[in-house]
């Protein structure tokens, strides 16, 4: 990875470090999530094209949107009590702001229109920090005004975002556009896992980033953009086509792999709070999801097209796999086993 890249998540990783150590104060929260945004603009600004461009203008005017949207709550706070800190008690119309700030920053249905179309003017790399990494540092501030919002409000919102991010999905053919409404779908999940347990919320992130990292990793070496390229992926490396069907089946959540694990534990928990209705529906919202990654696993490994390449040499090149793909894809493959290790410990 190139030296700006690794720049930027250092930025990322230190914005999110000031989050949680900045004594809960409102304004190092802001310029934390400032600096969180535009340190990821120059990397989407690395090629020279016009839908690079428009990407990374979209991305800025909805990140600096939802930053205005939090200074503006925090200085109605403050003028009412009196006080900067996050955990001081907030009026409902504060609460409301703070909600919709958030839901813009990590893409959460009604307010993820934006996320696909910045998602699939950008490389793939690209793609991959803006679906993890940039998700971190609005997450912990999620996490620390859990107690001040609605519940009934944010479980809304994670069903809204698991039934549209599945739904949405269904009609692309575009790699990138599809697991940006996959993110969406995720998204939703873990909004729901943070109303009931906490833990459990950090279990599914870190689940969501290991499955995400794996496949985003696996088209950028295949160089697989649509749907028809993945039927000609099997000319870089028979490995690689596997790990990426493998990838596909664990994002939809199927057992045994990884992705079963953090939908069973949500879903257990609403079951043993006693929201039935509400873990139905839920459940029911990941068939759409199975459906475009069966596809999309369906196009990886079980068709072979006539014409699979204009180069009648590309299978005697090696595929410059990168070294983190291996163990991404056992994490992602094979961690359903330690379920109650990490459930407990986490």
């Amino acid at each position: 990875m190139s030296p700006l890249i690794w720049m930027t998540l250092i930025t990322s990783l230190t914005t999110t470090t000031i989050i949680i150590m900045a004594s809960y104060h409102w304004l190092l929260v802001w310029l934390s999530l400032e600096l969180n945004t535009l340190s990821i603009l120059p990397i989407i600004m690395r090629s020279n094209h016009p839908r690079t461009t428009e990407a990374a203008t979209k991305y800025f005017l909805i990140q600096t949107t939802a930053a205005a949207l939090i200074l503006l709550a925090s200085t109605m706070n403050a003028w009412q009590t009196g006080s900067w800190t996050i955990m001081q008690p907030t009026s409902p119309l504060t609460t409301t702001i703070i909600t919709m700030a958030i839901m813009m920053k990590l893409a959460i249905a009604p307010a993820h229109l934006w996320y696909p179309e910045v998602l699939q003017g950008t490389a793939m790399t690209t793609a991959l920090i803006i679906s993890t990494w940039q998700k971190l540092a609005p997450l912990t501030l999620l996490y620390l005004l859990m107690n001040h919002l609605s519940t009934n409000t944010m479980l809304l919102l994670g069903l809204l975002s698991a039934l549209l991010g599945g739904w949405t999905g269904l009609n692309h053919t575009q790699t990138r556009k599809i697991l940006a409404f996959s993110s969406i779908s995720h998204m939703g999940w873990t909004i729901t896992a943070l109303c009931l347990n906490p833990s459990l919320t950090t279990l599914t992130m870190l689940t969501y980033m290991t499955m995400t990292t794996t496949m985003f990793l696996s088209l950028n070496t295949s160089s697989s953009k649509t749907l028809l390229d993945l039927g000609t992926s099997w000319t870089h490396s028979p490995i690689l086509l596997t790990t990426m069907m493998l990838t596909l089946l664990s994002l939809a959540g199927l057992p045994p792999l990884t992705g079963f694990m953090p939908k069973l534990l949500i879903l257990k928990e609403l079951v043993t709070t006693k929201l039935l209705a509400l873990s139905t529906t839920l459940a029911l919202t990941s068939l759409p999801n199975l459906a475009f990654y069966t596809r999309m696993a369906y196009l990886t490994i079980l068709t072979a097209p006539p014409n699979t390449t204009n180069s009648e040499h590309k299978w005697r090149f090696k595929a410059q796999a990168p070294s983190l793909i291996p163990t991404s894809a056992l994490l992602t493959m094979l961690i359903l086993p330690m379920t109650p290790l990490l459930y407990l410990t986490i």
